[in-house]
């Protein structure tokens, strides 16, 4: 049995994180509506608090490699903390202006992300080390996460129908303290989590390189590509969803900030209730049908029950079903991505996909609230749920979603299984397909054999890895690439969570 305190604490951190989370999600566009009373407004914070969530992850992956996760993970939540916390103490003193709010929910979302990808990458490597299978370490990251957002939700609308938005956002900032002290002393002795030794010195032009070659593996991998168009819409008409629409029609509707509580805590009930679910049953089916049907009934359903009813209950049901379709879909996310990607590029990889995923984002509060104040509420929340449902109509159209079921050869279940260090390098640096593994295995075996006959070494190690290393560089150049080890083999495209977050809805 190996040590589980490290994945122990990262879950621990990351949920209570998430709780936190919930409650700015309920607090922000809550306190906006008080203090301003538009929906504009409060789609423009939205906005500013998702932007920098796409910037920083576009820029972000080789930092995080090179400071050490664990490092960023601690940084991201003290800055968080602060950046919350400012809201509250600022208002009191009546001195907190309608910019200062954009900046300090900017600042907050440019420090999270960093943070939340950081905790992401580390759990293949944390599941090695307490000895348990990724998929199983995958689906209780997403359930004690949906569980966390759950309680929160439902806290943020007790606190703020009783204590005001106010006291809901000192709370979050207590909560990111309390996450960076527990990574501080659980994670430690993790390989993975710390900074690593650059293979050439810092520089612009190392980065971009480093950079680059995170998004080269995202675009050249049709299904991991076919996922993050799809969960960017989600993600986009969610943060409508979150920001503006649900908090308007709550407004107007249903009574106000407890109703928001209720419902997001319903959602979140759901989601860890799918989560679970498919941690337990779900290696029974096939991914590709489960994923099919279950993103098609986590999101859009509930725009059209808002727009044509006023009242709770119906809303709640529809709310508690999608959560349990949506606790579904992340594990499987998850843990295909896990699968596809090398864990030396995970942090890059991670980056460009959150990036992509929550590339719509900022957009969707901004839209959402020029919705509401130019058509009303009822047609925003109708044109965003059909946007929500054109998007999940995707694996049912686009042939990369066949792979879904598929198994990479190169990637197990367990972090660190590729084979040896020089395969696993030479793999994933020069892209090859498995074809053309074998075929250089096997030419450098004859050349072996022929260098024995003849009495003589041959050519060097250094050698011929060198001339391997010059072959595979023309091959890539030549456009004789493949996805990452061990996955299907497609053409590359050109076209980035997360959920997830991460990706995922």
């Amino acid at each position: 049995m190996g040590n589980r305190t490290p994945l122990a604490a990262t879950l621990a951190a990351n949920s209570i994180s998430t709780a936190g989370t919930s409650l700015t999600l309920i607090g922000v566009p809550w306190f906006v509506l008080e203090t301003t009373g538009s929906a504009g407004r409060a789609g423009f914070v939205a906005f500013c608090a998702t932007l920098p969530i796409v910037v920083a992850a576009l820029i972000g992956g080789p930092v995080i490699d090179r400071i050490g996760r664990r490092r960023v993970a601690i940084a991201s939540d003290a800055v968080c903390a602060s950046a919350i916390a400012s809201i509250p103490l600022l208002h009191f003193a009546d001195v907190l202006d309608f910019w200062m709010l954009c900046v300090l929910m900017a600042v907050n979302g440019f420090a999270h992300t960093p943070g939340n990808t950081a905790r992401y990458v580390l759990i293949p490597d944390l599941a090695a080390h307490a000895g348990t299978t990724l998929p199983r370490a995958a689906s209780l990251f997403d359930a004690v996460s949906r569980g966390a957002r759950m309680v929160g939700a439902a806290l943020a609308g007790v606190l703020i129908a009783f204590a005001g938005a106010e006291t809901a956002l000192l709370l979050d900032a207590a909560t990111f303290a309390l996450s960076a002290l527990l990574i501080a002393a659980g994670v430690r002795g993790i390989r993975a989590a710390e900074p690593r030794k650059a293979e050439a010195p810092v520089s612009l032009r190392v980065y971009g390189s480093e950079l680059r070659e995170g998004y080269a593996h995202l675009l050249g991998n049709r299904l991991l590509l076919a996922i993050v168009v799809m969960v960017m819409f989600m993600n986009g008409t969610d943060q409508g969803w979150y920001a503006v629409l649900l908090p308007v029609h709550a407004e107007a509707e249903l009574g106000g900030a407890t109703a928001i509580g209720l419902l997001t805590a319903m959602f979140g009930a759901g989601g860890l209730v799918g989560a679970l679910l498919y941690g337990a049953v779900g290696h029974r089916f096939s991914r590709r049908t489960v994923f099919t049907v279950c993103v098609i009934l986590c999101g859009a359903p509930r725009f059209l029950v808002a727009a044509v009813t006023g009242t709770t209950l119906p809303l709640a049901v529809t709310m508690l079903l999608g959560g349990i379709a949506g606790g579904v879909l992340n594990p499987i996310l998850t843990t295909v991505i896990y699968e596809r990607v090398p864990d030396r590029l995970r942090s890059r990889v991670s980056g460009a996909l959150t990036a992509g995923c929550e590339f719509a984002m900022p957009l969707g509060g901004l839209a959402a609230g020029l919705l509401v104040e130019g058509a009303g509420a009822t047609a925003a929340l109708l044109l965003m749920g059909g946007v929500y449902f054109l998007a999940t109509l995707s694996p049912l159209v686009f042939p990369s979603w066949r792979t879904l079921d598929d198994a990479p050869e190169a990637e197990t279940g367990k972090a660190g299984e590729t084979g040896t260090p020089g395969e696993t390098r030479e793999a994933g640096e020069a892209g090859e397909t498995g074809e053309a593994r074998e075929a250089r295995e096997a030419r450098v075996a004859g050349e072996a054999g022929e260098a024995g006959e003849a009495g003589e070494a041959g050519e060097t190690r250094e050698t011929r890895e060198t001339r391997e290393a010059r072959e595979a560089g023309e091959a890539r150049e030549a456009g004789e690439t493949a996805d990452s080890p061990g996955s299907s083999v497609e053409p590359r495209v050109s076209s980035p969570a997360p959920s997830r977050p991460s990706p995922g809805p």
